[in-house]
Formats: structure tokens, sequence, C-alpha cells
């Protein structure tokens, strides 16, 4: 497994990996350790010892698959420790080389080092994510801080580093092509910003707190989990009033799952809260349901996270100021896109009043609505959805519900695979059910090779639908990367959603936004697949980047060859009319203020909690105080509160990050007026060319600035942003 592979996977592993996972390094979790490297045990192994099957070399078609199939718990803890124990000494060996350090005895050895590890990480990973039990997260818990033992022997290992410094400051260096440039310098930065110059006491601090942070943010990721599984909304048939067929026949499949098939049941995740807020005219239920979601975290139960929230913020400060940096933001985005934290200030407040001044918009039109059919109330957060769905009738003679009948899940990623075969030239088959192994029954496998040479290219597995110890969102994960040092390796990329699977061998149907969201996690895929990346570390994204790709692909779903190829009805296989599509196109920015604002607090409240000083901090009081201070609306809440936000608090490679989707935003909405003016519109063979090249394939071997001017000849324009939102101010 390669160095930076393993840097990542030590890191993320405590943690609970929220919306989109890309390879971006998660830098949390080192221990306490002494000054000397680590002494690696010498016995060679007993031949006659059957293999942890978690260990053990992948075989079978396409160079080895995850032997999902022999995944079993009690093999779990022995194959980690095995598999940490030959990293690190796999590690010393190249550390302890009596020849001078050059960029292939040091550089390309750690990367080349083949190590189990990578392949247990994977297996952790699904366990992690899309098969937790009580039984996984009580090991999850005991691994953390051994995993963070590890990480910080691998950080703290003087001598490899002083290989790695020799090579990124010696001769050698200026000879390198650029991505070895590049890949030299990664490393040593990934060091040097992780306690590598730090000395003595110093030195040991820093691997303490990261010793205790991993365990932290798994415990965070753990009781997040166990909130959302405590608190289902039963209905009976009389509560029923507003929801489609849909909707209904999701409550019913969760409650039959439960146990209850007289009974409906809302789950406490978005893909179940969402749609009841919308369609639902139980208004105590709406409250009922809000409440359940927005409180994960903060019920001063044995789930609540605010203490935990409080310790975490104060130990990353106080490993920032060891490492020479004012606070954690500023560490944690000084070799991002962003650069400093007042960059990225300078970005969402320039977003900020006009997502705002749009969301008092959408509040007095639906006042207005709510007004005129004597509903006697005021607006609140858990009538915003529902409020918004008559708005959008009104003004648009739009009913969501009514888009819903055209967007079949299996229809979308047909749609998904037509995209990537025009833009990537990519064509994916389906794998015969027990062609490779799966972890969950859900589980599709489909083969991606080269429209035209026919050439193998990788492997796409798809997990849609939710289910109990899974936990809530959307992401897109590698359970190996491509890189191609000693012969080609192809990536095994997953897609991982939550949607309501429905009565057996009936259509999934979706909404626009979720069918927005598949796409959105297509794209993290196809940038994976079309990774030509000689080395496997050039394959981490920056955060503030990697959500670029995922976010400019959701721009097809819109286009005319989806829309006409596949949005057909369900029941009657019509093609969806030109004037419910005309509608469509004319409500593209409706609800934008709602949206951003949401998204927006939460990378605001992000930024300021990471940049102030955490001594005493409540995290519900700061939350309250800073949503005042920056004039937040009433009628509506952060995208992620505080005491629920998993994507900084259950590892670090979002935290003082989040607003890097608004960043990429930018990006995309920038990159989408590029295919909008060209010939052939989102299909155009040069554009798509210059996107592969430029945006996809080199994934983080070239800077991410300089490949965007190379795509566009240009930086973004935040104008192209309020412009695609429809918050630009009128010329």
């Amino acid at each position: 497994m390669p160095f930076m592979k393993w840097i990542l996977a030590a890191a993320i592993a405590p943690a609970l990996l929220t919306a989109c996972d890309s390879s971006t390094p998660d830098r949390t979790a080192d221990s306490q350790v002494p000054e000397t490297t680590h002494q690696s045990p010498t016995a060679a192994p007993d031949p006659n010892t059957p293999v942890n099957p978690l260990l053990a070399e992948w075989t079978g078609p396409y160079d080895g698959v995850p032997p999902f199939d022999e995944m079993k718990l009690a093999d779990l803890e022995p194959a980690m420790e095995a598999a940490m124990a030959q990293s690190l000494a796999a590690l010393d060996a190249i550390a302890a080389q009596p020849e001078p350090p050059t960029f292939e005895n040091t550089l390309v050895a750690m990367e080349s080092a083949r190590d189990p590890l990578n392949r247990v990480l994977a297996l952790y990973g699904v366990w992690r994510s899309n098969l937790s039990s009580p039984e996984f997260r009580a090991i999850q818990q005991e691994l953390a801080p051994r995993l963070a033992d590890y990480y910080s022997q691998v950080r703290l290992n003087d001598a490899l580093f002083q290989r790695v410094r020799a090579v990124y400051e010696g001769e050698e260096y200026a000879d390198l092509r650029p991505d070895q440039q590049r890949l030299t310098w990664q490393v040593y930065d990934d060091f040097a910003s992780n306690g590598a110059t730090l000395q003595g006491e110093d030195r040991n601090r820093h691997a303490a707190i990261n010793a205790r942070l991993a365990e932290l943010q798994t415990e965070f990721a753990n009781r997040l989990l166990a909130d959302e599984e405590s608190y289902v909304t039963w209905l009976s048939g009389e509560q029923l009033g507003g929801l489609p067929d849909s909707v209904i026949a999701a409550a019913a499949q969760a409650a039959a799952d439960r146990g209850k098939p007289d009974q409906w049941a809302i789950t406490n995740t978005r893909s179940s809260m969402d749609p009841f807020l919308t369609f639902s005219d139980e208004r105590a239920l709406r409250e009922q349901v809000w409440r359940n979601y927005y409180s994960r975290g903060n019920n001063g139960d044995a789930n609540d996270t605010n203490a935990l929230i409080r310790e975490i913020l104060q130990l990353r400060d106080e490993r920032a100021e060891l490492l020479g940096y004012d606070n954690f933001a500023q560490w944690q985005v000084q070799n991002r896109m962003a650069k400093t934290p007042q960059a990225v200030m300078t970005l969402l407040e320039a977003v900020w009043p006009a997502a705002v001044a749009r969301v008092h918009e959408e509040v007095a039109d639906m006042q207005a609505i709510a007004d005129s059919e004597g509903a006697d109330i005021t607006i609140e957060p858990w009538d915003y959805r529902y409020y918004a769905e008559k708005v959008r009738q009104a003004k648009y003679d739009l009913d969501s519900n009514e888009v819903k009948q055209y967007l079949q899940l299996d229809k979308l990623r047909e749609a998904m695979f037509m995209v990537a075969g025009e833009l990537f030239g990519f064509r994916f088959s389906p794998l015969p059910q027990g062609t490779v192994p799966v972890f969950h029954p859900d589980v599709a496998v489909w083969e991606v090779t080269d429209r035209d040479s026919g050439a193998h290219i990788g492997l796409w597995y798809l997990d849609p639908f939710a289910r109990t110890g899974k936990r809530s969102g959307a992401w897109a994960t590698a359970y190996r990367s491509h890189e191609n040092i000693n012969g080609e390796i192809t990536p095994l990329v997953s897609n991982n959603s939550n949607f309501s699977s429905g009565p057996p061998g009936e259509p999934v149907l979706i909404s626009w936004d979720d069918a927005e969201t598949f796409f959105h996690e297509f794209g993290h895929a196809l940038h994976y697949l079309s990774s030509n990346v000689a080395y496997p570390t050039l394959n981490q994204g920056l955060r503030d980047y990697t959500e670029f790709q995922s976010q400019l692909l959701e721009n097809w779903l819109a286009t005319d060859r989806v829309i006409d190829g596949y949005l057909v009805h369900h029941e009657t296989g019509e093609p969806i009319p030109d004037e419910l599509v005309a509608r469509i196109r004319r409500a593209a920015t409706f609800n934008q203020g709602f949206k951003t604002t949401e998204a927006l607090a939460s990378a605001l409240i992000d930024m300021k909690l990471h940049t102030t000083d955490p001594a005493g901090l409540d995290p519900q009081a700061f939350e309250r105080e800073m949503l005042a201070e920056l004039g937040m609306p009433d009628e509506l809440v952060m995208r992620h509160r505080t005491s629920q936000f998993g994507h900084i608090f259950s590892g670090e490679s979002y935290a003082a990050g989040y607003y890097g989707y608004t960043w990429a935003e930018v990006l995309t909405a920038d990159a989408a007026e590029a295919f909008a003016e060209a010939p052939g519109g989102f299909y155009d063979a040069e554009m798509a060319e210059r996107l592969v090249e430029y945006l996809f394939a080199p994934r983080n071997a070239i800077d991410p600035a300089e490949a965007y001017r190379a795509f566009r000849g240009r930086d973004a324009r935040v104008e192209a942003l309020l412009r695609s939102k429809g918050l630009a101010k009128p010329d």
C-alpha cells in the first residue's frame, strides 16, 4: 500500500466519513510514542497457521476483488494489529537502508510497499459506513487509539522523514518530472505539517492529542449513528394526509422492516425526514419529525455530543499552536486552494447577504399562502418545506411529486452511464450476480471498460438503499485507487446512497434533489475511474477542490439528452411532457435562499468554531450567538447543526473545510458556463476532452488552481455562482 494511502487510511479509520468521501488526507490520529522508531517483530510467520481472510491478498478476477463474503468481525482486530505491524516494518526497512536517499529508493518505495493494511481498512470502512452494529462499534472504539498509535509511529519516524527531506531539499528534485516533484512535496508537507519537526515534550504532546482525538471523533460518530437509530415517528392510517403514494409505501416498508406491518415509520434520516416535511398535512407531526432530526446529539442523554465537541475543539486548537499556527483553521487550509481562513470568509460573506435576502422573499411568499388558506400560523422551520412546495406549485405550477413520477432510480442510473460514455468514453456492463463478492444483497456491480477499445478500466459498486446500521447521506469511496508504478492497477469504486426501497418489484422513485445527488456522487466515482496518475498519493484531492468534479456532473441531469431519453413515467412509459420540463427549468433557482443559506450557515459556524478560542465554549450557546450575529433567519436552521455536524467532528477532512462545497460551487458554476457557451453545449467533444485531461484524469498530480486555469483559460469567478443560483443583482 502506498505511503500516503497508509496515512489517509489510518487517519480516517476512526472517523465516520460523511457526505462525499474523496481521498483527502484526514490528519487526525496520532498518539504518544517514544522518540525511537518502531521495533518490528522479526519472527517468520508459521506456514501452518491459516491466513486471516482480511489480511489475505485479494484474489479473483479484475486483479483481485475485496473478499466481502469472508468478512467476520472476529477477524478484524487481529487483522488490523498484524497489518499495522507489517506496515511499520516495511517503513522501517526503507528508513534504515544504507544507500543515500533518492526519489526511487525513498518516495517510490514508500508508495509501492505492498501491505495488507489497505485491504483491512477497505473492509473496515464497509463495516463502519455500510454495516455498522453495536458489536462493530465496540471494536471500532478499541481500535481507534491503536490506529492512532500506528499513525504516530509513521509520522514520528524521524529517520524516514529525514530521507524524505533529503530528496525534497536535494539536487535531484529539480530533475524530477512535475508529478514526481508534487509527490515529493506532498509527502514532505504531510510529515512537516503533522509534528515531524517537533522535539521533546511538544512531540509527545502532539502524539497524545491525536490519540485522544481519534477516540473522541470515533465516539462522536457512534453516538450520532445511535441517535439516528433511536428515534422513529410512528404513523397510523389517519396520519398520512398529504403524503404521496411513494412516501407512504416507503414508510410502510420501514415499519415492516421494524416488525410493525400495520403502521408507517418515518425514520430519523434525511431521506425519510425531508419528503415527510415537504408533504405531510399534519403540522404537529412535522414539528415532531423536525425536532427529532435537528436535535440529534443534543438531547442530554447518553448520545449527547456537546462535551465531545468541547474537548475536540480544545485539542485541535492546542495542537495547532504546537505547530506554530494561530488556530486550527489556519493550519487546516494552508495547503488547500483557499490558503487562509480570511480567503474563506471573504467568499462566504460575499454570498451570504444575497442568500439571506432571498430567504426573506421565500418566507414572505410562504406566509402569504398560509394566510390565504386561513392557517393562522407564523412560518416555523418545520413549515418551510411544506409551504415552499405550495409556493412552487403556485408560482411555477410545479408539483415535485408530479416530477417524481418520471424519476426512476434505474433509469437515472442508465442516464448516468450514457453521460459517462459521451464525456469519458466509458461503458458500464452489469456483472452477473456472484461474479464478485458483495457485502449485502442490495449491492450490484458493473465492469467499466473503454467504449472504443474494450480495455478494462475498473469496477463500480452501487449500494443504493437505506437500512439499519448504514450511516445516513450519500457518499463515494474507492476500495482501490489507480496507480501505474510497476504495472497498471485499476480502481474499485463504490457509490452509496440511502434511498427508500419501497415494496419489492416496484420502481424506486426519487425527488429531483435526490436525482442531483445521485449524479453528484457518480461524479466522484468518475473522478476515481478516470485517474491516470502513476503514484497513488496523487489520487488524493484537496477538500475545497474535490467536490468540484462531482458538483459539475449534476448539470447533466437537466440536459435534453437525459430528459428526452430517460425520464419516462414509471407506469405508462410515456416521456416527461415538454411543458413539465419547461416548468422544471423555470423553477431551476427556486428555493435557493433556503438551500444556500442552510449550507452557508454550516460553513460559517464551522470556520468560526475553528478560529475562536475554545476555552469554556458552550457549543449550543456559540451556535445561537453566532447565527444571531450573522442575521440567520428564524425560519430555518443550519443544514448540519453543531451537535450533529459529523463532517467536522467525526473526523477532520471537512473540519474548517465545510466551506469547500461553496468554494467548489464557484468552480462548478464557472465551468458549467464554459460548457453552456460551447458549440456542442454540455456534450461538446472538445470541452469533454479538456474536462477529462485537466479536471478529472490528473487528480492531484497538478496544482488544482493551475489545472483549472488550463481548462478555462482563467481563474473562476464568484459571479458565476450568483448567476447559477439566481442570486445575482439585475444589471
